[in-house]
């Protein structure tokens, strides 16, 4: 059978990417964008075989347009009994003031990419025009069958050193995660050193050092931050955070209350949520669980299970400290529209003049 013909972002009416947030994209959202001239992603990380595909069918059934899926490609967890009961003692008060009983033990509640055949087989029958990948890479063997289907691949770097990697297994484009970025980092290895390097910093080291397309992520909020990427080498941008506010997104009201609050201007990576590095809205749980002295937190996805159980319990009782509200450092610049209306004004956005001369009227101006 004849190798299908690879999508490129460079057919894209628009250089812009709606991030594949876990949790808060929906077949609506990604259809969207798609339909409005960018690429559509789905976080497909915390489904499994049956969830993914009921997404894909979805969003198939809303645009005829190629868009992306987006799935996680970690180590799984470390489950260290001793750690993980550490971290359910230091929780048990959280727990307690909450009403709920404290688990005895935690579960792996994300199944990785990496051992999850029958999603590996479902996205294949189903062939998005795109995959990306998040925390690693697949197999060669995964790798190689995404190809023959005409897949183009897409991989995150938040250093030099994992992009070599990306470009070593033939992947098709590189995600430049820059520190601002909301969410998960995306390490390779969370036991190395983060340089968190910032995205401009991060797109030229790629652009210079690599012969991938280069995609910049990582506090892109609007037109202007937009044309900046484009101006350092990318090719697109990804925005995340730019698009929970949406009507289409899956974002809970005190996810959407608190990223129009002044809490929006307070982020913070933190592995105490879900036990990977992620950047969100800094909340009680956040730093009660950074005070000098707390245990370690159990390992991805471990800790995640934990919080999960203390957000679901908190918010019946109309309280967000304990959510994980995922956001980049723009959060404060997130404006509340549907996703085609966005699309629009980051379009227009692109697309201002924004060399207008500066009026110099006396020597004191220049000093």
């Amino acid at each position: 059978m004849a190798k299908a013909t690879p999508a490129s972002l460079f057919d894209l009416s628009l250089p812009i990417i709606q991030a594949p947030m876990a949790g808060v994209s929906t077949p609506e959202l990604a259809a969207a964008v798609c339909n409005a001239g960018g690429l559509g992603s789905l976080g497909l990380g915390a489904c499994n075989a049956a969830q993914a595909r009921s997404m894909i069918e979805q969003t198939q059934g809303l645009t005829n347009k190629p868009f992306n899926v987006n799935v996680f490609c970690h180590a799984s967890g470390k489950r260290d009994i001793g750690r993980d009961k550490a971290w359910l003692k230091y929780l048990s008060p959280f727990f307690v003031e909450l009403g709920i009983a404290t688990p005895e033990a935690l579960n792996e509640i994300y199944k990785s990419f990496l051992e999850d055949e029958g999603l590996f087989k479902t996205i294949l029958s189903l062939s998005p025009a795109y995959i990306s990948f998040h925390f690693g890479l697949p197999s060669g063997e995964q790798l190689e069958a995404f190809r023959q289907a005409g897949i183009t691949t897409l991989a995150t770097a938040t250093n030099l050193q994992e992009a070599a990697l990306i470009e070593a297994a033939g992947i098709d484009i590189i995600v430049a995660q820059g520190v601002e970025a909301g969410g998960h980092r995306g390490l390779f290895d969370t036991e190395a050193v983060d340089e968190c390097l910032s995205t401009a910093v991060l797109v030229r080291l790629l652009v210079s050092q690599t012969k991938l397309p280069v995609v910049a992520a990582g506090g892109i909020m609007d037109g202007y931050a937009i044309r900046a990427a484009l101006d350092l080498g990318a090719v697109a941008a990804q925005l995340g955070t730019a698009f929970i506010l949406c009507p289409e997104s899956a974002a809970h009201e005190y996810y959407r209350k608190d990223l129009k609050s002044e809490k929006a201007f307070k982020t913070r990576l933190t592995s105490a949520l879900s036990g990977r590095l992620a950047r969100g809205i800094v909340n009680r749980f956040i730093l009660e669980s950074e005070r000098s002295g707390t245990p370690a937190s159990a390992d991805y996805p471990f800790a995640y299970d934990a919080a999960k159980q203390l957000h679901a319990a908190a918010i019946k009782q109309g309280n967000s400290e304990f959510s994980a509200y995922w956001a980049g450092q723009g959060a404060p610049l997130a404006r509340e529209l549907p996703a085609e209306r966005l699309i629009q004004v980051l379009a227009e956005e692109m697309r201002k003049d924004l060399a207008a001369p500066i009026a110099i009227t006396s020597q004191s101006d220049v000093i």
